[in-house]
């Protein structure tokens, strides 16, 4: 007999006593891995006390829910875990048992403190400054950030620059992004910035045609403007990969059916491939 796939939604909650970015960021990286999973996920950010977490847990509990949680104050995890186990919800401790294994590696007490309570540190306003930087750079408003930037992303609309910008800044680089117009050559800006930071980035034509009917569904505009028309985008990608053509140092990067953390990921390897030889080439200099 054949076995119905129930049509239920499935939901992971991530639970965290402060911003919640670790363990969103570990859960979308291992969803990763399960392409049509189609599940969701809801964060709940700074809970820190018993009850505020209780409903989170007793909703997780009645919609068959999995919790993933990271929590530092030992009264509430232990509260967390007493509580899932007695509401039957799976539920995986991302960091506290990280923090017990450094705690005996170190011999040290941790001071059991969450990460939004910590004082500031130059990584995190190094940060901040990064996702300003790459506010203003976006979708080319700011050419002469090209020079500055730490990657420069170029490509057609829809093609992901504006969250892969955004993404990547977390991380504490800077980003400027340059969008490819069909027929308009791109600004001397791009060209006078280090080649090694620019990185192009290209997307199949049947998805980018779907990607961009869908946003003018968003906007309540006709699928049949130019923006869309298949015959259109061919020639836009064809327009984008003759610049990308003319300048080979450039990596060019397939977006295609990628989560943009997996496209981040790439870049980020690329990024540290051109480090790695400008320092061996510096090195043979010497």
């Amino acid at each position: 007999m054949a076995v119905l796939l129930s049509d239920k939604p499935k939901y992971i909650d991530v639970l965290s006593d402060s911003t919640g970015e670790t363990a969103e960021k570990v859960v979308r990286a291992a969803l990763l891995q399960f392409p049509e999973a189609g599940v969701q996920i809801r964060l709940h950010t700074r809970v820190r006390t018993q009850e505020v977490a209780r409903p989170v847990l007793e909703r997780a509990a009645k919609e068959g829910a999995l919790v993933v949680f990271t929590v530092v104050s030992p009264e509430l995890r232990e509260f967390v875990y007493g509580l899932t186990a007695d509401l039957q919800v799976e539920a995986i401790d991302i960091i506290g048992s990280l923090i017990g294994r450094l705690g005996t590696f170190l011999d040290r007490e941790p001071i059991n403190l969450p990460s939004a309570m910590l004082p500031l540190t130059e990584e995190y306003f190094r940060r901040i400054e990064a996702v300003e930087f790459a506010v203003k750079s976006d979708d080319g408003k700011e050419p002469r950030n090209f020079k500055k930037a730490d990657v420069v992303l170029i490509g057609v609309s829809r093609t992901s620059k504006t969250p892969l910008s955004t993404l990547l800044a977390q991380r504490g680089l800077k980003i400027a992004n340059q969008p490819l117009v069909l027929g308009v050559p791109p600004p001397i800006e791009l060209l006078d910035a280090p080649q090694d930071r620019v990185v192009a980035l290209t997307i199949g034509l049947e998805q980018l045609c779907e990607i961009r009917q869908a946003r003018l569904r968003q906007l309540g505009m006709p699928p049949e403007t130019n923006y869309a028309m298949r015959e259109h985008v061919r020639q836009e990608l064809e327009y984008a990969n003759s610049i990308f053509r003319a300048h080979p140092e450039w990596p060019v990067v397939d977006v295609t059916g990628r989560a943009i953390e997996e496209t981040a990921v790439i870049i980020l390897e690329h990024m540290k491939e051109r480090d790695e030889r400008a320092k061996a080439a510096r090195a043979g200099l010497r």
